[in-house]
């Protein structure tokens, strides 16, 4: 119904990051010497050999992970690819976009396969993948769904491809121009304008495929300009995004409502995971948005983590406008949060909960919870054949599970970055403080219950988050 206004260029200019000194808490890590750290998108040096060294120990849950990898047909180094000059997602096209996807996920899942087991016909594969798709692929088209297909592919493209950035054969300049040319335009686009439609008309997760495409195009391009946006987009944006957008209302037990959740149980899922994806590739470069706001994101997965576990959460009446600017207009009232299916999961809950618990000391039951009903973690093709399985990339349990006290200063090549001893931008807040008395990067016993039964101990977790916070609710959504 609505038209696009045309696609904005991408925006040009390099930056150098910042050093930051050793915290109490586990701090982002900030690049040395360059713009930005390679890799460093979802995964850093030091995750990857993580990964590989519990692998081979034969260590629990990362074997189980590892299993859940190697067992997807996606995973296997007999992929061939099937690029396309122009993929269509949305009503009125000759859809093909199941193609792009499927093909992105063998080329992340044998990427990460090869990262772990150190077997170079993984490494090739994915390399002959995006290859095959930076040499084809100029465009994406449809309906007003084409913004979706951009941002959720954008973001996939640019960390599968971020795996193999250094393999001989890759071709990272055409594969940074199709990120710069194909993927980025139509998702900043979507951030400036929004398909010409009144701010309100996209519920959240529109914003945010349109974010981490942003942010991974940046990091992955070596752009800081282009950065910069996501990262400001994210904490000021207007659309529904923007994280006081996505999460309103703020509660004094802890738990802050995500306003997907009055729309339906499975786009709250994928809008947690994208926020979640958006703050862990920006963590790997040194900014905290995981922090942001007294940890107001923590306070949403938390909301949607009990939500999803059948439990009674509240909900302020959120009335949205929509239409197109000049054209027809209305508007849609989400008075309650919607019912839910507990069997519903989503590989999204071992990352977040990792984060908190693990670098930050946090107390997050309820997303632990959840990371400890869906391990192990599964990726493209464990979730249904339709796009809505191939949303995240998956294999949390794999690539994010931390030992206690592990923290994120020393991702990769950005260890050590400085002697300044600053303060990185965005961390969290003294009020989000662990419990008392307790190490800062350990987890409470709650946590520790979650993560047994991850690990495949029968166990069942409780406990409710409470974070002292600075802020006090205002009804009617506005903070």
């Amino acid at each position: 119904m609505l038209k696009s206004a045309g696609a904005a260029a991408g925006a040009a200019g390099i930056g150098v990051g910042a050093g930051v000194g050793t915290t109490a808490l586990a701090s982002p890590a900030f690049a040395a010497g360059s713009a930005f750290a390679h890799p460093g998108l979802l995964h850093t040096r030091t995750d990857l050999d993580r990964m590989a060294a519990k692998v081979k120990a034969g260590a629990r849950p990362y074997a189980a992970g590892f299993a859940k990898l190697t067992a997807n047909r996606h995973a296997q180094s007999g992929w061939r690819a099937d690029p396309q000059a122009t993929v269509y997602r949305g009503a009125g096209s000759p859809q093909n976009y199941a193609v792009l996807y499927n093909d992105i996920h063998a080329a992340y899942q044998n990427a990460l396969r090869y990262h772990v087991s150190g077997e170079t016909a993984h490494a090739d594969t994915a390399v002959a993948i995006l290859n095959a798709w930076s040499g084809k692929l100029t465009s994406v088209q449809g309906s007003a769904d084409r913004f979706l297909a951009a941002g959720l592919y954008g973001y996939q493209f640019a960390n599968a491809a971020e795996l193999v950035r250094d393999h001989g054969d890759f071709a990272l300049g055409r594969a940074q121009e199709v990120m710069r040319d194909v993927f980025h335009p139509l998702s900043d686009s979507f951030l400036r304008d929004h398909n010409g439609a009144v701010v309100t008309n996209y519920w959240p997760n529109w914003d945010l495929t349109a974010i981490a495409c942003v942010l991974a195009t940046g990091i992955f391009c070596d752009d800081r300009v282009v950065v910069d946006r996501a990262v400001e987009y994210f904490k000021h944006g207007d659309g529904m995004g923007s994280v006081k957008h996505a999460i309103p209302v703020v509660h004094d037990d802890g738990l802050a409502e995500w306003v997907e959740a009055g729309r339906d149980q499975g786009h709250a899922l994928l809008g947690v995971g994208l926020m979640g994806t958006v703050c862990e590739m920006a963590w790997n470069q040194g900014i905290d948005l995981y922090g942001y706001d007294d940890n107001r994101f923590l306070k949403g997965a938390q909301y949607v983590a009990k939500w999803s576990l059948g439990g009674d959460v509240p909900y302020t009446a959120n009335t949205r406008k929509k239409g197109a600017i000049g054209g027809w207009s209305g508007s849609e009232t989400a008075a309650g949060a919607a019912g839910v299916d507990p069997g519903m999961t989503r590989p999204i809950w071992a990352m977040i909960a990792n984060h908190y618990t693990k670098r930050r000391g946090l107390s997050a039951s309820y997303v632990t919870r959840a990371a400890a009903k869906a391990a192990p973690e599964g990726g493209g093709g464990d979730y249904g054949p339709n796009s809505g399985g191939y949303d995240q990339l998956g294999f949390g349990t794999l690539a994010f599970t931390r030992d206690r006290g592990e923290g994120a200063g020393t991702s990769g090549d950005a260890s050590g970055a400085s002697g300044g001893g600053a303060r990185p931008q965005g961390v969290a807040s003294a009020s989000a403080s662990p419990a008392a008395g307790r190490d800062l990067a350990a987890t409470g016993a709650e946590d520790m219950v979650g993560w047994a039964a991850a690990a495949g101990v029968s166990a069942v977790a409780g406990g409710l988050l409470l974070l002292r916070r600075r802020d006090r609710v205002r009804r009617g959504g506005a903070e």
